[in-house]
């Protein structure tokens, strides 16, 4: 089989099932904002963004490690290693985090619920051994089960979500008891969820433990946790960047404000941060087809303008889902269902930006991966986190959740910059600068006059603003590529005679 087409057909189930993942959580949102009060979401926002992180630290870059040493040592050695390392520190943690819960809900502010920590604390632990296991279908490239697993995983959270959210009240209110379910368990069944879910990917995974015999190398683990740590390094500050604000939110408004109002804006911050997420499902997608992408075509001669002319078309698109967004939000924000969250939007057009230049930072960041500088990497990472939680710290207190998303745009704004600046010295690429601010200008612009039009139904307001996206579409399209308005142009494309 063509390597690039068994590589193409990979990376479409592996990119398909994560983003699928992340389209059901947004699917979610409604879901939670039209049962629970913005408080007690703020609650769920906050602990997933912990569990985010502590995912992240729990598996210290060893997942790459595994690719990287698997592949040259004995697979059997390195599998067993990993496995061994990982579930003692795993069992360290669960072990400490057991032993001071209580000062642990104390400092998440939820000493009233342990429960829920508990759940997560269990459900952590098994994703974090399962990390390897995943990792080793990737590597022995069986990608149909790794996406029947991630399936079921998904397919299984939101359906319990749905039982225990919708179905056992619904069941209870017609006077049907269902023995295991308390009508005042509340946001206790979204933890649920996650563990049950969990817990049957791990199983699914056994034959991939099984298969294996106990091997430990102290040397080699020493090697893998040498190469793997500025992953962990990159990763980490990675994920403060994207959850960094939510995981202090409640704590600096608290110090200014009530618990349950902290929450509550934190519930608010989250919920309309989601609606944002067309633009991330849109950069999560492209990162999936344009790394495996670069690395192939970087032998190519004119590998540096097609890299040059991608950045262009994708930023171009990612200005077009901005501005269809925005011109749609009177629609799109009652997705979060209940009036109370509806004061967040304005944060919306602050996340998308974000999340187009965290997509242009993946587009320009091929420079230090062709050229095996990957530390530069690490010191823009690092340089967002710095930015993330300084801004967070100061804004916060003065200004709430506009604050944090001030901070998540300069985060990537400036990590984006930093990358372009960088690659012009190791790995110059003549991106076409000054027609990207040319568009970005003309979409501010175009944002404006949106906002300008505003009539009494929300429908009449979005449809009156499509014909503006239309007309930024067909510039952008008219001017950077001419070729799809050629002669037979689409039909070659569709593939028709």
């Amino acid at each position: 089989m063509n390597p690039l087409k068994k590589l193409a057909g990979e990376t479409v189930i592996y990119g398909c099932t994560t983003i699928l993942g992340r389209f059901v959580n947004w699917l979610l949102v409604p879901l939670y904002a039209g049962i629970f009060a913005a408080s007690e979401y703020g609650i769920v926002i906050n602990l997933m963004s912990y569990t985010a992180i502590l995912v992240v630290l729990l598996t210290y870059g060893t997942e790459t490690g595994f690719f990287r040493f698997a592949t040259t040592s004995n697979r059997n050695d390195v599998f067993s290693t990993l496995m061994a390392s990982l579930s003692v520190t795993t069992f360290v943690f669960v072990f400490f985090s057991l032993f001071f819960l209580n000062d642990l809900s104390v400092f998440l502010n939820i000493e009233a619920h342990k429960e829920y920590l508990v759940l997560l604390i269990v459900t952590i632990a098994i994703d974090v051994i399962s990390s390897i296991p995943f990792a080793l279908l990737r590597l022995e490239s069986r990608p149909v089960r790794f996406g029947i697993i991630k399936l079921t995983n998904i397919g299984l959270n939101i359906g319990l979500n749905l039982f225990f959210l919708l179905l056992c009240p619904f069941l209870e209110k017609k006077g049907i008891h269902v023995p295991f379910f308390d009508a005042d368990g509340g946001i206790l069944y979204i933890f649920v969820s996650y563990l049950v879910a969990s817990v049957v990917t791990f199983f699914m995974l056994l034959p991939c433990f099984l298969k294996f015999r106990f091997r430990f190398s102290f040397g080699l683990l020493k090697d893998i946790l040498k190469y793997s740590f500025p992953i962990l390094i990159v990763s980490l500050a990675g994920m403060i960047n994207l959850q960094g604000d939510k995981v202090l939110m409640p704590k600096i408004l608290g110090e200014v404000m009530s618990r349950e109002e902290a929450l509550a804006i934190t519930g608010i911050y989250g919920a309309n941060y989601k609606l944002a997420l067309v633009m991330y499902i849109f950069t999560q997608g492209f990162r999936f087809a344009f790394e495996p992408f670069f690395f192939n075509y970087s032998k190519n001669a004119d590998s540096k303008k097609v890299y040059k002319d991608v950045f262009l078309y994708f930023t171009g698109f990612g200005l077009i889902i901005f501005l269809g967004v925005m011109y749609w939000i009177d629609i799109i924000k009652f997705f979060v269902r209940k009036p109370e969250y509806y004061a967040g939007i304005v944060i919306v057009p602050w996340v998308l930006l974000a999340n187009l230049f965290q997509g242009m930072y993946y587009s320009l960041s091929l420079w230090y991966k062709l050229t095996d500088k990957t530390i530069y990497g690490a010191y823009m990472a690092i340089a967002g986190s710095v930015i993330t939680l300084s801004m967070n710290f100061i804004l916060l207190p003065r200004i709430g959740y506009m604050g944090s998303a001030y901070a998540v745009f300069t985060c990537f704004l400036v990590m984006c910059i930093l990358s372009l600046l960088l690659g012009r010295r190791f790995y110059r690429i003549d991106y076409d600068v000054n027609k990207i601010i040319f568009y970005f200008l003309l979409a501010v612009v175009f944002y404006f006059a949106g906002r300008c039009v505003m009539f009494d139904n929300p429908w009449i307001t979005c449809l009156a603003r499509t014909p503006l996206l239309v007309v930024f579409i067909l510039i952008f399209l008219r001017r950077e590529m001419k070729f799809l308005f050629a002669g037979g142009a689409i039909r070659n494309i569709l593939g028709k005679k």
